[in-house]
């Protein structure tokens, strides 16, 4: 049952909130059993029940039990980031998203895992141990939101909320075959929501959901776009949501690209794209060739320097005292060399491997103000830069590759350059959703022996290693529009869904 038929049986009375909260209980207890996705159940779900029962107004989301990743703050219970000594620190309070899903009448009744930190895209942590992907128990689910992407997929909950600084909610997305949308960096309230690294400001971080469909999302971003959030967090915009511009059906102009000239796209990657673009041509819209720039020096020069402009330290306080999780070590290793040593080793390794001499260099910080500063104006220059060329092309939304298939465990946190096609939205704060679109076949496996990315370096064999015995896992395809254009991405990721049904499921 989709959560379009669940909110319209619960609704009608046809089904009571009590008796689809048990059967979510009782699916999720055996999912998590098999992939160890849940971190805490929250029994306060009970108590929301009665409360709802008593309620004149229902909300459009009554009685639909929800799940929510870790960083969520949720009145009396932990939010960990994966770190042990956040165990004694229980929230004080719900963040602001989780109010506004209350009083639209959501049920939250679990809690979801993620990397230690959430700065890494594969999906364990000391406290909680290891997640693992419902399709291959030797692959990754993704992350940071991998708790969620393990649990939509296997049906144990419904409607989940993430967050996502660099893919967070893409990569699950796509490594479990569901969607997730990330929205406008200020669409919707991030107040109570937690971060491994709070303030800084040139990556936007951005929460949202992630479901089986795309109409699910919709729902979820219809519900949450209220005077409630605009009452409860006055400085998000009090934009509601625009049904007009997500139902239209006049042909779009849509870009397109293969590769992104930094992370080169698997077999399965590429085709997924191409599939997706001949359907969506076939269907009545324009796609034109668009070259995102400059690529590679955006995710070193101003990505991953933006957040890591204070040397990493915030980031490597989150590790004191603490047990740093196997999947974080390449990070907080490279992370903790001394800003001199980074200098050093940048010079002598670039020669031969000039990424991570490019990591080496943009990892050291910002030597003052003045520099951040100019740090900030750069990336809002790269905004600028991408959206004339955008314009310039005359594009309603684009498709472009998301990582895929599933990284084998353990080997995210070392191909933190393979972020580069879901970092960029975050850059340019652009809405950006994904969905499953095909699966890999034998052939895509056949022609995986072949590859050798742009590089040739070691990233570019451990990529390749990671990806290998992909043949059935879901591939994704991203679609992005313009800033505050969330209804733009939503009607084409309708659109894309709609036109590869046939394709998308193993």
């Amino acid at each position: 049952m989709s959560l379009v038929e669940l909110t319209e049986k619960l609704q009608a009375g046809a089904l009571t909130p009590e008796m689809v909260l048990g059967t979510y209980m009782s699916r999720t207890l055996e999912v998590t059993r098999e992939l160890n996705c849940v971190t805490d159940f929250l029994p306060e779900c009970e108590e929301q029940l009665q409360s709802l029962q008593e309620r004149s107004d229902r909300g459009p989301l009554y009685g639909v039990p929800i799940s929510l990743k870790d960083n969520y703050n949720y009145q009396g219970h932990y939010t960990t980031l994966g770190l042990i000594k956040n165990l004694e620190r229980p929230a004080s309070e719900d963040c602001v998203i989780v109010q506004v899903l209350k009083k639209q009448g959501a049920v939250p009744f679990v809690k979801t895992n993620i990397p230690q930190s959430m700065l890494n895209y594969d999906c364990s942590n000391p406290i909680y141990g290891q997640t693992l992907n419902p399709h291959n128990h030797k692959k990754s689910p993704g992350g940071s939101s991998g708790g969620e992407g393990a649990l939509i997929s296997s049906r144990g909950s419904i409607l989940g909320f993430g967050s996502d600084i660099g893919g967070s909610l893409r990569f699950p997305s796509a490594f479990c075959g569901v969607c997730a949308f990330k929205p406008t960096g200020n669409r919707l309230s991030k107040i109570g929501l937690v971060s491994s690294c709070p303030g800084q400001k040139s990556v936007s971080a951005m929460l949202g959901p992630i479901a089986r469909d795309v109409d699910s999302l919709v729902v979820a971003m219809r519900a949450l776009l209220c005077d409630d959030m605009f009452q409860l967090d006055p400085t998000v915009p009090p934009i509601p949501f625009n049904d007009e511009v997500f139902s239209s059906t006049r042909p779009l102009r849509i870009g397109y690209y293969e590769t992104d000239g930094s992370t080169m796209a698997t077999p399965s990657m590429r085709r997924a794209v191409l599939q997706t673009k001949d359907l969506l041509e076939k269907a009545g819209h324009q796609l034109v060739q668009f070259n995102p720039p400059m690529v590679a020096s955006s995710l070193f020069e101003l990505a991953m320097k933006g957040l890591l402009a204070d040397g990493g330290s915030t980031f490597l306080d989150n590790f004191k005292g603490d047990r740093v999780d196997a999947n974080l070590r390449t990070q907080v290793t490279t992370y903790s060399l001394p800003s001199w040593l980074k200098s050093l080793l940048s010079v002598v390794v670039k020669p031969l491997f000039p990424r991570l001499s490019m990591v080496l260099q943009n990892t050291r910080g910002v030597s003052s103000v003045k520099e951040l500063w100019k740090h900030h104006s750069e990336v809002e220059s790269y905004r600028q830069q991408f959206i004339a060329l955008w314009r310039a092309q005359g594009l309603d939304a684009l498709i472009c590759p998301i990582l895929g298939p599933a990284l084998t465990i353990g080997y995210p946190g070392k191909l933190s350059s393979a972020v580069s096609y879901t970092i960029l939205y975050n850059l340019v704060d652009f809405p950006a959703g994904v969905l499953p679109v095909t699966t890999v076949t034998p052939e895509d496996e056949e022609s995986l022996k072949t590859y050798e990315g742009h590089y040739k370096d070691l990233w570019d064999k451990l990529l390749k290693k990671a990806v290998a015995d992909g043949v059935g896992l879901p591939v994704a395809v991203q679609c992005v529009a313009l800033p505050w254009q969330e209804e733009q991405c939503l009607r084409l990721m309708k659109e894309v869904e709609n036109l590869t049904k046939l394709e998308r499921r193993p």
